[in-house]
């Protein structure tokens, strides 16, 4: 079921097993993506600099934990519009708790309200079977205007300059927040590869009906995925934190579909059952390198969203039409 680009095999291996048509199905995105890494390094050499690359790569570290736990939720057959509330949420409450304090008491509290509204995201969906759509926009604007009424929509000032390091600092030349995102890859990676739980979040992705009669409990893997996608909004909200050393409570609410469209983008369908992390992290640096490459060619920024949008229906369209045209076959 689990959908990987690297595979470990040769490229002779490959050929002999795929047709043309099957290996720019599957491998297609990774060309493109890493033609356009070419086409801009040889074209602009303010892109291929190398602050400039660690500016992406710190830029994209924050999507790209979000979708991380986006993925989880698409795999089972679902999605989070929530986790921008999460991240804004918890970062309110991180800089609060580490005020009034420590530092750590603050992480932890983040970390713990993230997988609560994602526990609690799951639990409606999973017994009360509120549809993932309706669920998550209802938590998103609930915790959304409880954020709003608890600080009248005033950022929290005045951390200590230490909290910074988790959003801006460097260990050698890596960014302290690609480092994290490194280690949430990893762990998204092992969760699915090698846990019965990633064994049941594809199972449940692919066919729910079955898995009951399986014997699987569905809502308890609903519930659990739903908090790890809660907890990876919550990490993101650190590392944001960490970014602006305020905590803002009108921030992230572009994360949702930024998010989606990154897991999509990388070809992880929206259907559940298959996808792998490898493609969510090839999907957001995808985007993030499209919107950087905009930014150094001059492009307008009111001309970036809509590039990013169209970049976004091409590769689904594509994907919808491969899979129809080989369900077909």
């Amino acid at each position: 079921m689990q959908d990987s680009i690297v595979t470990g095999k040769s490229l002779a291996g490959i050929g002999r097993r795929l047709s043309l048509g099957e290996f720019v199905a599957r491998y297609g995105l990774v060309i493109i993506f890493l033609v356009l890494i070419v086409a801009l390094a040889i074209a602009s050499p303010n892109f291929r600099d190398p602050a400039n690359l660690i500016n992406i790569l710190m830029q994209n570290s924050i999507i790209g934990i979000v979708s991380c736990g986006m993925l989880l939720m698409i795999i089972l057959g679902g999605f989070d519009l929530s986790v921008g509330a999460v991240g804004a949420t918890t970062s309110v409450i991180a800089a609060v708790v580490i005020l009034k304090v420590s530092i750590p008491a603050g992480f932890l509290a983040a970390l713990l309200v993230g997988l609560a509204i994602g526990a609690l995201n799951g639990f409606i969906i999973a017994k009360i079977g509120i549809n993932p759509f309706v669920t998550t926009l209802g938590t998103q604007v609930l915790f959304t205007g409880l954020l709003f009424a608890s600080t009248n929509a005033q950022p929290v000032y005045g951390l200590p300059e230490s909290v910074t390091f988790i959003g801006l600092g460097k260990i050698g030349v890596v960014p302290v927040a690609t480092l994290i995102f490194a280690a949430v890859i990893a762990a998204t990676f092992c969760v699915l590869r090698f846990t019965t739980l990633g064994h049941y979040i594809y199972a449940v992705g692919g066919n729910k009906e079955a898995c009951y009669l399986a014997g699987i409990d569905v809502d308890r893997v609903t519930i659990v995925t739903y908090a790890l996608g809660g907890l990876a909004a919550a990490i993101a909200g650190l590392v944001l934190l960490g970014q602006t050393n305020i905590g803002q409570p009108a921030s992230a609410t572009n994360w949702p579909l930024q998010a989606i469209g990154a897991v999509v983008v990388g070809g992880v369908p929206l259907t559940g059952g298959s996808g792998g992390v490898g493609r969510a992290v090839l999907g957001v640096f995808l985007l993030g390198t499209i919107a950087n490459s905009l930014n150094q060619l001059g492009v307008s920024p009111y001309w970036q969203p809509a590039i990013t949008g169209a970049v976004i229906l091409i590769a689904v369209g594509l994907d919808a039409y491969q899979r129809k045209r080989k369900g077909g076959d």
